[in-house]
């Protein structure tokens, strides 16, 4: 099955918003690319060679955040009873799927969910240092 060209894209943003912050390392378990952050995973991203949707699954604390992301077409609480926890998977094709720069703010959001204080404060750190958008790992 092909990729999307337009998924494709998002996807790859998605990714290196999730690569920028802080202490981030991407990781290839089951056959599909994580970022995790102090050996924890803090957004799956799938695989993007075709043999599955594409989409992304976060860790998302904020209800207002949650629920938002329950409404985009396709999302769902996320398998093996990640869901339980916040967690939720959102495809990246559909019609009407998310934005790259809303994707990239729950993708944040998931870090901060996960990250130790000492490099979420780092996020912040680069935020007041004069660092936005891609540069520091947010929306662009």
């Amino acid at each position: 099955m092909a990729v999307p060209p337009n998924a494709l894209k998002k996807w790859e943003k998605v990714r290196d918003c999730a690569l920028k912050m802080p202490g981030a390392a991407e990781e290839h378990p089951w056959g599909e690319t994580v970022a995790k952050v102090n050996k924890k995973v803090f957004v799956f991203l799938g695989v993007h060679d075709g043999s599955h949707p594409l989409g992304v699954t976060v860790k998302l604390t904020d209800e207002t955040a949650h629920a938002h992301a329950l409404t985009c077409p396709g999302a769902r609480p996320a398998g093996y009873g990640l869901g339980k926890a916040g967690w939720v998977a959102v495809p990246l094709e559909p019609k009407g799927a998310p934005a790259a720069g809303l994707l990239c703010d729950w993708v944040e959001e998931s870090y901060r969910a996960i990250a130790p204080k000492r490099l979420a404060a780092e996020l912040d750190a680069r935020r007041a240092g004069g660092r936005t958008g891609a540069e520091s790992g947010a929306a662009p």
